[in-house]
């Protein structure tokens, strides 16, 4: 019996000393979000939403394959909520996915938590955004997992890259719009535009953002 006691501690402990190993061979990101309330104008009207570091979309996180992320969120906004790093796995880190009253409370006003964020095995470009009600309409930014050190994409290098978010635009406060759909038992109203990179498109008045988007195919 003790035998067998003494196999499983070593077992863990040698697991654990592997996680560490794998841990060590990435670099260490830190960053601060600062959740507050700016005034932006869309549709030629102009109204305050909350936002990432005043910004919309948010900052992108940039690491590599096997990189560890700190993210200090700091929440000056009126309510709270959490936010969640879309498509990263966090292996044995639930406690940081960011699902509001799930593995999380919210990050009240006035105060401030700070996320670990790991990096297991995910390359290309994901996305963060508030977990809390429809605040993701505009808390939300991109995360840019580039290959490990001395590794590529498995495609041929592209001439250039250029990252794009896709999002809505709504006239009326967000979560008024969703609280109002959950006491009618109604549809929430649908957004009055669609955004690249936080702009609307030339299609709607007061834009102020074009984009040519290009589909090539690769010759022979």
């Amino acid at each position: 019996m003790e035998f067998k006691k003494m196999s499983w501690v070593l077992a863990f402990v040698g697991f654990m000393f592997l996680g560490g190993i794998c841990k060590a061979n990435g670099h260490t990101h830190y960053y601060d979000f600062v959740l507050t309330e700016s005034n932006f104008t869309r549709l030629c009207e102009t109204k305050s939403i909350l936002t990432v570091n005043g910004t919309l979309p948010g900052p992108t996180i940039t690491v590599r394959k096997g990189d560890t992320a700190y993210v200090n969120v700091h929440n000056q906004g009126s309510y709270g909520l959490t936010l969640h790093w879309h498509g990263v796995k966090q292996p044995r880190n639930p406690w940081y996915d960011g699902p509001e009253n799930v593995t999380q409370c919210p990050i009240q006003a006035g105060s401030n938590f700070t996320y670990w964020i790991i990096f297991s095995t995910e390359e290309g470009t994901l996305w963060l955004h508030a977990h809390s009600d429809w605040t993701r309409a505009t808390v939300y930014g991109t995360i840019v997992i580039l290959p490990a050190l001395n590794t590529t994409y498995p495609f041929t290098t592209p001439d250039a890259e250029e990252t794009m978010v896709l999002g809505s635009w709504y006239k009326g406060d967000v979560n008024e719009i969703i609280e109002n759909a959950l006491a009618t038992g109604g549809d929430p109203k649908v957004s009055d535009a669609f955004t690249i990179n936080g702009e609307p498109g030339d299609l709607f008045k007061c834009s102020s953002g074009n984009y040519l988007i290009s589909l090539l195919q690769k010759t022979k």
